[in-house]
């Protein structure tokens, strides 16, 4: 069996071929105009056919078209009177302080927005019939409007979906309809509307994207990762496009943790900065997930791994603002023209550019050699912003590594101090093509003493969806006090979910008896308005479980009534046989190739091949330690040791 992992970023699209045993790493330029490209390009030159080929794919496309507006033209459909649901919103502000905040455009046009004249009670009793001529003049109006895609979010449709689906079924066929009893059956009728209308905005570009993708791939079997950690075969994945919004970030969290168990690090802190942006995230032996996450100015309320994200890459651009204060992303210079020392037409400093010029990246190892970096155009560019700045090159290249280290920490501070955690108490684990330049500078900021370098850095993302498995996360609202809930009916509800999920799996082919499954309830004290998520432990232990995660996050306790919100169920297949390769025995350790000058190091910094250090080889910085699709700066006081999965682990010394 041959299974491929592929990531699609920003500026590169990452492949890892599991063939008998042997892993294969192989990268090439992303085609962010026709993402499929890129894939069809990688496999044709890793030299393989579709037929029989297994593949797990973490497309961007959903993010993408979400994060720039690309969405079809779609209607909205909600009850009377709540047309304007989701332009409302929750009326935060996002400049406080603002008195005359910039006007954003609504998620739908008023244009599109259609009410239907029918309601629901909060106790699933029919307040307002649907009538026939309702729906008569719902599809003339849908008719007239001439939408790709439908979204129908109707008020307690999680109670009784009948409204919503009666709605759809009288629709012209041919469109893409989603309902907010099928997309987030749970209250918040603002959150549930907004991943409806996500799912139907983008769901014909995923559709018409994983149809291109299978078209290139006759005789394959296409997965697809969802935000979750999970994967979804792709025509199920077409009709579930919300679910997909952080579909590369977690097969790099999925990645990490294959990598942190192997090397016996299960507390970890990851950092992935690849080209465009840099996600964190906390990782104890599985990724946590959060109901809670955001895609740009919209709340997604479907599971996704819990994550951090700022727009600081390697391709990030470099500037000075209007005060004259120096600035890094998030505009970045992406796969083209990309920086300016990859020579395909760039011409503005970015991190990638004051890497190559302080000396952390070699210009003959870039990509194991097969894409040479041009040293004069990176210095080019960083010129003028030197001459701005009143500094030499080196000067300036320096400034712009600092400001990205700078925002880098603020983004992993958020995700672990500001929810209580000590970030001393896990090893910092760094990866994505540029992850391993910056590690070590964030590790000292935040006083973190041991650092994990992944195997396969640059590529763990793709790595990390061959440890992948199918799975689903199934919810169901049930709000009501925890005190008074019957655990019979609570064990009968769950198994109703349960049951969901497994017929999903077993329509890709899964066996039953293999799923395993996990019961978790969101709570929450009476009269709060945000939930913890709890596994559920019975009704006594699952208070007492959520009253010290309650304290644990928010410093405290509170004498009340806890509410029972939302009741979910995790299943997932077992995982395909895939492990991490054992570096075969060597008559000696691996020495420095060679020698070079880094800017703020006082002594040359010894150039090591990844490949060849032996398991228990510890080397002392400052060193580079390159490889195929990535470098590791090494920093003076710091030193490595190999283990023997080829993992690096980094400690203080000295």
């Amino acid at each position: 069996m041959k299974l491929i992992g592929i990531d699609t970023g920003g500026t590169f699209t990452d492949f890892v071929l599991y063939d008998d045993g042997a892993l294969t790493i192989h990268k090439v330029l992303s085609t962010p105009e026709a993402p499929e490209r890129a894939i069809l390009q990688g496999i044709r030159e890793l030299g393989l056919g579709s037929a029989g080929l297994r593949v797990i794919h973490g497309s961007t496309v959903a993010t993408n078209a979400a994060l720039e507006g690309k969405g079809v033209r779609t209607c909205y459909i909600g009850n009377k009177g709540l047309a304007d649901l989701l332009t409302i919103g929750r009326q935060a502000r996002r400049e406080l302080y603002r008195l005359e905040p910039a006007p954003q455009p609504p998620p739908v046009p008023a244009a599109l927005c259609l009410e239907a004249d029918c309601r629901l009670a909060a106790d699933a009793q029919v307040a307002a019939p649907l009538e026939e001529a309702e729906l008569k003049r719902l599809l003339a109006e849908v008719e007239r409007l001439r939408p790709e895609a439908v979204a129908i979010n109707l008020l307690y449709s999680y109670l009784d979906p009948a409204m919503e689906q009666a709605i759809a079924r009288v629709l012209p066929p041919g469109l893409f309809i989603s309902l907010s009893s099928e997309v987030l059956p749970e209250i918040r009728e603002y959150e549930r509307g907004i991943a409806t209308w996500l799912n139907a905005w983008i769901g014909p570009r995923v559709a018409g994207y994983l149809e291109r993708l299978n078209a290139g791939l006759p005789g394959a079997r296409v997965a697809v990762m969802q935000s979750s950690g999970e994967t979804i075969a792709a025509p199920q994945a077409a009709r579930q496009a919300v679910r997909l919004l952080l579909s590369g970030p977690a097969g790099g969290l999925r990645g990490a943790a294959l990598a942190g168990e192997a090397a016996g690090r299960r507390k970890l802190l990851t950092f992935d900065m690849g080209g465009t942006s840099t996600d964190v995230a906390l990782v104890d032996g599985e990724p946590k997930l959060t109901s809670e996450g955001r895609i740009g100015p919209y709340p997604v309320g479907v599971p996704m791994v819990d994550m951090h994200t700022i727009g600081a890459g390697g391709g990030s651009v470099a500037y000075l603002d209007a005060g004259g204060m120096l600035q890094v992303g998030p505009e970045s210079a992406g796969a083209a023209p990309g920086p300016a020392c990859y020579a395909r037409g760039g011409d503005r400093p970015t991190v990638t550019d004051a890497n190559l010029i302080l000396g952390r990246l070699l210009p003959d190892a870039f990509l194991g050699g097969r894409m040479r970096l041009d040293a004069a155009a990176a210095r080019t560019a960083m010129q003028p912003l030197a001459a701005a700045m009143g500094c030499t090159l080196e000067e300036a290249a320096a400034g712009v590594v600092r400001v990205a280290d700078e925002q880098m920490m603020t983004a992993l501070r958020v995700i672990s101090v500001q929810r209580g955690l000590d970030p001393r108490e896990f090893v910092l684990s760094c990866f994505g093509g540029a992850g391993g330049l910056h590690v070590c500078a964030l590790a000292e900021a935040l006083e973190i003493p041991r650092i994990l370098a992944p195997v396969h850095g640059g590529v763990l993302s793709a790595l990390g969806m061959l440890g992948a498995r199918p799975g689903r996360q199934v919810s169901r609202t049930r709000l009501g006090l925890l005190s008074e809930a019957d655990p019979m009916q609570i064990n009968r509800e769950l198994d109703e979910l349960a049951e969901e999920g497994r017929l999903a799996l077993e329509r890709e082919g899964c066996e039953r008896a293999e799923l395993s499954v996990e019961y978790s309830l969101d709570l929450r004290y009476r009269g709060q308005s945000h939930t913890l998520n709890n596994p559920w432990r019975g009704v006594a232990g699952s208070r007492a479980e959520f009253e010290m995660q309650h304290e644990r996050r928010n410093g405290h306790r509170i004498h009340g009534e806890v509410e029972l919100v939302n009741l979910r169920a995790a299943l997932k297949a077992p995982p395909l046989v895939f492990e991490l390769e054992k570096r075969p025995p060597a008559p000696a350790p691996g020495a420095a190739v060679s020698q070079t000058a880094v800017f703020g190091a006082a002594d040359p910094a010894a150039v090591y091949a990844r490949q060849d250090l032996l398991p228990g080889q510890c080397i002392a910085g400052p060193a580079l330690i390159t490889e195929q699709v990535a470098t590791t700066w090494l920093a003076p006081g710091w030193r490595a040791e190999a283990d023997i999965y080829g993992n690096l682990l980094l400690d203080r010394h000295g």
